[in-house]
């Protein structure tokens, strides 16, 4: 479970599965991803008001398993390897973190709900195709704002979800829709392409791929800024 809270009392120590670790006492907020254990420290109780998490903590996946259609969002950062080997780590890591903030902004603004972080990039969940389109292009706009260069991929389909996990067919197709877009596009499947006619935004053909892993080729389609 991904946990948001603030500790009211107590000492909990958290390890996460590659080996960081993490001491959350009274009168700290916290964030915590998935991929943890943890244990109190001490005879305190320790209490905390969660935001996220303790809804789905330690029920079982039949009671949380849910089908929905949604629009899905990949986003991530061209050339972060090498914008990493010019500034270091650790002006990296605080850029990273200022443009995952104006980020989240945008996804917020547009009604998205962020299923995890990838990285240097997003995959979000919206319930409408044009705001995953608009906000997509908000995401990529908040990189460039940073001084960074986004691109994104977007695909509707059914998925099931499950805590905070998010499976399907249509998230591998994201995924690989991302993985062939260009810097600075919001590359779009030909459904959410159908979706949005006459909605007002324009889109380009971008021809036909073959998406790893899916069988046969995908009509593609590029968002015109």
């Amino acid at each position: 479970m991904h946990h948001i809270g603030y500790v009211m009392s107590g000492h909990l120590h958290v390890e996460m599965t590659d080996g960081a670790s993490l001491e959350v006492v009274g009168g700290d907020a916290f964030e915590i991803p998935p991929g943890h254990d943890a244990w109190v420290i001490g005879d305190e109780p320790w209490v905390s008001v969660d935001w996220a998490g303790r809804r789905l903590f330690a029920k079982s996946p039949n009671e949380i398993s849910d089908r929905i259609f949604a629009t899905l969002v990949f986003t991530d950062l061209s050339g972060s390897t090498e914008m990493l080997t010019r500034l270091g780590d650790a002006r990296w890591r605080l850029l990273l973190a200022e443009h995952n903030q104006a980020v989240r902004t945008e996804i917020e603004r547009f009604g998205g709900r962020e299923a995890k972080t990838t990285g240097d990039g997003f995959f979000v969940l919206f319930d409408s195709p044009a705001r995953a389109v608009r906000g997509a292009a908000a995401m990529i706009d908040a990189a460039t704002a940073h001084g960074l260069t986004a691109r994104a991929g977007v695909h509707a389909g059914e998925v099931e979800l499950q805590g905070d996990e998010v499976r399907g067919i249509a998230v591998h197709a994201a995924a690989r829709i991302l993985g062939v877009a260009q810097p600075g596009e919001v590359l779009v499947s030909t459904t959410i392409r159908d979706l949005l006619s006459g909605s007002g935004l324009d889109f380009v053909d971008r021809g036909g791929f073959e998406l790893r892993g899916l069988n046969g080729f995908r009509s593609l389609a590029a968002l015109v800024r």
